[in-house]
């Protein structure tokens, strides 16, 4: 009898130490979103698109408001005049408004 009550409390102890080392492995994980926004951001951060560089096609695809119209003549401007000093120059585009470029000022960038 006493031989099963020692065996029965070391099965315990393994059982709950088992469970203690399970918990203390999840107990606070990085929730994904938080993980997913970090990426996001740091992505947003490093991925501009340089309007020097930029081909009409990428132009017309990644830009709000800039169709396939703008996108060519951004390019077209940029190839006349040399490349951009400043995002803000983009005005000088014919069809490029303040309101247009507000909307891709961040995603915007030279090099």
């Amino acid at each position: 009898m006493r031989k099963t009550a020692i065996n029965s409390l070391v099965f315990a102890v393994i059982s709950c130490s088992s469970l203690f080392a399970a918990a203390s492995e999840t107990a606070a994980p990085v929730p994904a979103a938080v993980v997913q926004t970090q990426s996001a951001s740091e992505s947003a951060q490093t991925s501009l698109i340089n309007i020097n560089t930029a081909d009409a096609v990428t132009l017309d695809r990644e830009l709000n408001g800039i169709g396939a119209v703008k996108a060519k003549a951004i390019v077209e401007y940029r190839d006349a005049n040399g490349p951009f000093a400043s995002v803000d120059e983009l005005l000088e585009v014919k069809g490029i408004g303040a309101a247009t470029l507000e909307k891709n000022r961040d995603k915007l960038g030279v090099n």
